[in-house]
């Protein structure tokens, strides 16, 4: 989310670290053998025609439960608070929205769900939606249009809900005024109804962009008398072909199908499996492990973090056919708060002390699942273009702390102090920031790091008041869909702070006003332009470019249908079935 669609995922231990954004946290995959390429240019496409129910798949078996593996936690299951990439990737399970993607040929094509793709005025600032058909809940009760128009009101309550994305925020009408149907009740400019299938969204400024976003989980429908607020993550009402059946925050997740979802109205979705089974917080490489091992239930499970460099060597014969690989439009970043860290020599000093290479072998990166990041938008998304990179920040390289010291002693602020967050319930995170920290100390940098659970590092990386001021969330980004409108207007604007999304922790209006002129532009305009606000930003040293993702993950031997999802660079759980 952008995705921390914000939706979080990637290399190893890269979901623990906190990838935010789409869309946002989680993984990838695209079936195949395993392929070291370059990353390819993420595509979409519509289709405005397309109905239910979805094509069905060759050689499908019907039945069984499908068990999902990961270290890294969903820290909710609300959809209005949803921006991490495995949360909503596991929500397009649970919830329609009205329009949705589907996965052909390895790419996501836009496609009517609840309503149609929209038709905007020509002003291109009111959109009208249709809704396709008639649908349910999963108690039976009837989905309304008015529950569509409730649901965008309730994303408005980022004091209540501060994860979910914030696009609304700024583009519809009045949204930087009206604070949701808690605070402000449910009158409001952007959104309204008409007759009993027709919803209607008013914009402050045009938003081509609109119904790529309307697959978010924000814009899934929730009847009003049914909102429980805080409590609702607990169990959301389904309107996908599964409902919640046990959850353990922070722990599992069980859903078990929903009799009231109609596969006759959905062109995408499948309920192939009986059930699916989420469980959390094992160890990366010893579930992925066991599920290449594929032993009784594990040949029907997948681990939907990037294979560890580790068990590469594995993926020969049969094996080499349980990766499943994929684009992925996400980068991830050392994350610099200048509100805190405001003298660019010093932040230029953190740079030049980075150990990248011996980062990313902690991490697990490798050929499969990483390549070393010099920009900010990355291949995937077009716009990317990769000029020369600045110094330190290629995402490579030993690091230098005796030059880093050599800057600071100059800027005068040898002993400065730098602070962040770590997991240090598990290996990995802990021996990626004792890296980080040896090296800063060398550089003559006072080091603080904050030993903190995996069910809590990203509430605490998400918290802009926190007492830290380095790698705070989002740590990754991937594209909410593919263009530079879903990077740098989200995370690089002085209302990204308040949005919770900021990398640097930017507030200047320059570059503010600098970032809005190219986003009013047409798209095809647009894209041109993009890369050298990328340049201007990556020089400021905000935040720290280490690597962009690929999708590479193990499924076990009994999983079929495993595709990526290049939206989220996760699998796409919807097609998944078991062989027998």
């Amino acid at each position: 989310m952008a995705r921390r669609f914000k939706v979080a995922v990637a290399a190893t231990a890269a979901v623990a670290l906190g990838l935010s954004g789409c869309g946002s946290p989680s993984s990838k995959s695209d079936t195949g053998k395993a392929d070291t390429g370059k990353i390819s240019a993420q595509q979409s496409a519509t289709d405005p025609n397309a109905k239910g129910p979805a094509p069905e798949a060759a050689g499908v078996h019907k039945g069984g439960t499908i068990t999902i593996y990961a270290q890294s936690t969903p820290s909710t299951f609300d959809p209005t608070d949803t921006y991490y990439t495995d949360s909503n990737e596991i929500e397009k399970l649970t919830f329609r929205t009205p329009t949705q993607y589907a996965i052909r040929n390895g790419q996501p094509v836009l496609v009517p769900d609840l309503t149609d793709l929209g038709t905007v005025s020509a002003d291109k600032l009111t959109w009208t939606f249709k809704m396709t058909g008639a649908f349910k809940y999963e108690d039976g009760t009837d989905v309304k249009v008015d529950d569509l128009a409730y649901a965008i009101k309730r994303s408005f309550a980022h004091d209540v809900f501060p994860n979910g994305p914030a696009y609304q925020l700024g583009y519809f009408k009045d949204g930087d005024k009206y604070k949701g149907p808690y605070t402000d009740g449910d009158t409001f400019a952007g959104v309204e109804t008409q007759g009993t299938d027709t919803l209607i969204i008013h914009l402050a400024k045009a938003f081509s962009d609109l119904p790529f976003y309307m697959t978010f989980p924000m814009f899934t429908p929730i009847p009003k008398a049914k909102d429980t607020k805080q409590d609702y993550k607990n169990h959301p009402l389904s309107t996908g072909p599964y409902m919640f059946d046990q959850y353990v925050a922070g722990t599992s997740l069980t859903l078990k199908k929903n009799p009231n979802w109609d596969p006759n109205t959905d062109p995408v979705r499948h309920a192939y499996a009986d059930a699916w089974s989420f469980k959390w917080g094992g160890e990366i490489v010893s579930t992925q492990q066991k599920v290449l091992n594929s032993s009784g239930d594990d040949a029907s499970a997948l681990q939907y973090e990037e294979i560890d460099a580790s068990l590469i060597p594995q993926l020969t014969g049969d094996k080499a056919n349980q990766l499943i690989k994929g684009e992925s439009p996400c980068l991830y970043v050392l994350n610099i708060d200048t509100r805190k860290i405001t003298d660019i020599n010093v932040r230029k000093a953190i740079a030049k002390a980075m150990p990248w290479d011996a980062l990313s072998k902690a991490n697990g990166n490798n050929d499969y699942t990483a390549e070393a990041a010099s920009t900010f938008l990355p291949p995937g998304v077009p716009g990317h273009t990769k000029y020369t990179p600045f110094p330190d920040l290629t995402g490579t390289g030993a690091g230098d702390p005796a030059g880093a010291k050599a800057l600071l002693t100059t800027a005068g602020k040898v002993g400065f102090e730098v602070s962040w967050y770590y997991d240090n319930t598990k290996p990995l995170p802990q021996q990626i920031s004792n890296i980080r920290a040896d090296a800063l100390t060398k550089a003559g940098f006072k080091v603080k790091a904050i030993g903190v659970a995996t069910a809590d590092l990203r509430a605490k990386i998400s918290d802009y008041s926190a007492p830290v001021n380095l790698a705070q969330g989002p740590r990754g980004w991937c594209s909410d869909w593919p263009t530079g409108t879903s990077w740098l207007p989200v995370l690089f604007e002085t209302h990204s702070i308040a949005d919770g999304i900021s990398w640097g922790f930017l507030q200047d209006a320059a570059i503010d006003k600098k970032i809005e002129d190219v986003a009013a532009l047409p798209t095809d305009e647009a894209t041109g332009k993009w890369a050298a606000l990328d340049q201007e930003l990556m020089g400021q040293y905000v935040a720290l470019p280490w690597y962009y993702t690929k999708m590479a993950v193990i499924a076990g031997s009994n999983v079929g249908g495993a595709v990526g999802d290049a939206t989220v660079g996760m699998p796409f759980f919807p097609d998944m079935f078991l062989k027998s």
